[in-house]
């Protein structure tokens, strides 16, 4: 691979991070209403492997405006879970089907954080975490499916022709 080449992938993955975490800080007025998922879901599509690139600038990007806390050690994997689950899925054509995978993800989002309560503070506590966040999920995996509903076709469809004009 060129030098040229690994700087426009460098540049776009800088971009892209950076686009998701704008994107999730405009929209935080909206509880547990967000795009992360949205654009980690196309960007895994699209880019392959290489979304872990984009989405953990984000993370990074996420941990130093907002400080590191319990939640910082679940940003590290929740994230990569949903990128993974989406790049097995790749080849699904269904609106719909995208919708109830991130439907699912919101859902599961408070429930993929338990290991970490477990580990640092007991059966006890990570009960209470997933319990008292159960509003929330229900919140996110609700927005989760209307925002890929509507544009997650759309979106893949442009990033796929972006991508193909610029790499």
């Amino acid at each position: 691979m060129d030098k040229r080449r690994v700087a426009t992938q460098v540049a776009l993955f800088g971009v892209l991070g950076g686009l998701t975490f704008a994107a999730k800080v405009a929209m935080m007025a909206m509880p547990n209403i967000e795009p992360v998922s949205l654009l980690v879901m196309v960007y895994a599509v699209t880019l392959g492997k290489k979304c872990l690139f984009p989405l953990y600038i984000y993370v990074i990007l996420e941990l130093l405006l907002f400080g590191i806390g319990i939640w910082s050690i679940g940003y590290l994997y929740v994230w990569a879970i949903l990128a993974w689950t989406t790049w097995l899925l790749r080849d699904m054509r269904s609106p719909l089907g995208w919708a109830l995978v991130a439907g699912a993800f919101g859902l599961l989002f408070g429930a993929l954080f338990t290991p970490v309560c477990l580990i640092t503070g007991g059966p006890a506590f990570a009960l209470s975490w997933w319990l008292s966040g159960i509003p929330f999920d229900l919140i996110h995996g609700g927005a989760n499916f209307v925002l890929i509903l509507v544009l997650f076709v759309p979106l893949r469809r442009l990033m796929t022709r972006l991508l193909a004009e610029r790499l």
